[in-house]
């Protein structure tokens, strides 16, 4: 095996296939774990398909640095000379998702729209970045942890970047959309049809097309209707047939138009779905974040790591959340319902969704006394950030956070000098 490769100490193979090994290595530099994709020499220099293999990475080795994602795994380095050709990326603990589409080992459904969820996130973000994957199947969709995913393998990516002609016959053929394996022109949407076809398999442990050989599964896609992914698992729910059905309409004009409505679709889902009472999916996380006023300057990247470093509670009325006289660590932002604000039982104001409280703890610089406490009037959804990890979030996160603050304060100065002057005018004086 080997043990270096450049600058990186090689540590284990992790998969080898006809045409490239992975291995996972060592960056001394940074002192990071990464994955590395050698690709042999002699699939280059084959003379049938060394052309599209070599094509294949110069096009993954070009995204190097201009995709950042949570939910893609990253690439760092790509190296193309006479002693190799690699290409260095983020290293993911866990699988793909091949062993959770098969019958005998599904996910739970509310998971499996968790999963599809993020993956809709990451694609529309490779789309506005002007990138279409074009081989979206479970083996290229990595699972780390309990439902953190990474889509990897860009290789066969259609990107704007690049000359306009398309190399054809890339991607697996299973789940290919109609318009790619009729080699014509391609959108974000035949993404979303790929991806249709991995959350079918999800639900059922079926592709939704089948055949003998890829003649006959190319027949299928082009002209055949799937069944109903509940035909093949009761417990899917209509809507979730709804989803399918509109991501894998053969004419594009009736499929999904944009990624937001796939991503809005699986939201609204999870509404019929039974849940454990205190388990808020990322996904229905995402979307408040998105609804609420206080993160009205946030992108999709870094309302992903807001999720990385709050915790959400579910609260029932009565429920004291800050108590006056303690020392603050962390900060809130209301979620759903309402609190009230008292001190020494007297009440002084009320806050609502997207209202937030005990910013203190993070923006004064020494242990916080808290000057008020703050109960639940209503059933609430209370989003709490521990001030050492908001601290530890990135530049531009932190950055938001402080216009939010701003904002907040700003407003809330102008109505306390509402109320003095009011107040100086039902005593009626005068302020020079």
């Amino acid at each position: 095996m080997l043990n270096k490769i450049g600058k990186y100490e090689v540590i284990r193979e992790l998969g080898k296939g006809a045409t490239s090994a992975v291995y996972e290595a060592l960056d001394p530099f940074v002192n990071r774990h990464v994955a590395i994709k050698v690709v042999f020499a002699e699939a280059l220099g084959d003379k049938e398909h060394g052309k599209r293999y070599k094509k294949l990475f110069l096009t993954e080795a070009s995204l190097a640095g201009k995709l950042s994602h949570p939910h893609i795994v990253s690439i760092y380095d790509a190296v193309a000379d006479d002693e190799a050709s690699y290409i260095v990326m983020e290293y993911v603990d866990g699988t793909t998702l091949e062993q959770y589409s098969r019958a005998e080992h599904l996910l739970p459904i509310n998971k499996v729209i968790e999963i599809v969820f993020k993956c809709t996130k990451a694609l529309d973000y490779a789309a506005k970045q002007g990138v279409i994957h074009r081989d979206i199947k479970p083996a290229n969709i990595m699972l780390s942890g309990e439902n953190d995913i990474k889509i990897t393998d860009f290789g066969a990516a259609l990107t704007s970047a690049t000359e306009t002609t398309q190399i054809t016959g890339i991607g697996s053929p299973a789940y290919m959309s109609p318009e790619q394996v009729k080699e014509q022109a391609l959108t974000h949407q035949t993404d979303i049809f790929s991806l249709g076809v991995v959350l079918y398999q999800m639900l059922t442990g079926k592709l939704p097309f089948q055949g003998n050989n890829n003649y006959s599964m190319i027949y299928q896609i082009i002209n055949a209707e799937a069944p109903a992914p509940s035909a093949l698992r009761t417990e899917v729910p209509p809507q979730l047939d709804a989803i399918v059905k509109c991501a894998l309409q053969k004419n594009t004009r009736e499929r999904y138009q944009t990624w937001e409505e796939v991503s809005h679709d699986l939201v609204a889902v999870f509404g019929n779905l039974q849940k454990p009472e205190k388990s808020i999916p990322d996904s229905e996380k995402f979307n408040a974040l998105r609804q609420l006023t206080f993160f009205k300057n946030f992108d999709d990247v870094e309302l992903w790591e807001v999720l990385r470093v709050t915790t959400w509670n579910k609260c029932s009325p009565g429920h004291v959340l800050l108590k006056e006289g303690d020392i603050g660590k962390s900060l809130f932002i209301l979620a759903a319902g309402e609190v009230k604000i008292t001190k020494q039982d007297k009440l002084l104001n009320v806050l609502r969704a997207g209202d937030c409280f005990g910013e203190m703890a993070y923006l004064g610089k020494k242990p916080f006394q808290r000057n008020a406490s703050v109960t639940a009037s209503t059933d609430i959804t209370a989003i709490e950030i521990k001030s050492e990890s908001l601290a530890q979030a990135s530049e531009l996160c932190r950055h938001n956070f402080n216009g939010a603050f701003l904002e907040i304060l700003v407003d809330r100065l102008s109505m306390a000098n509402t109320r003095l002057s009011q107040l100086l005018a039902d005593k009626n004086i005068s302020v020079f």
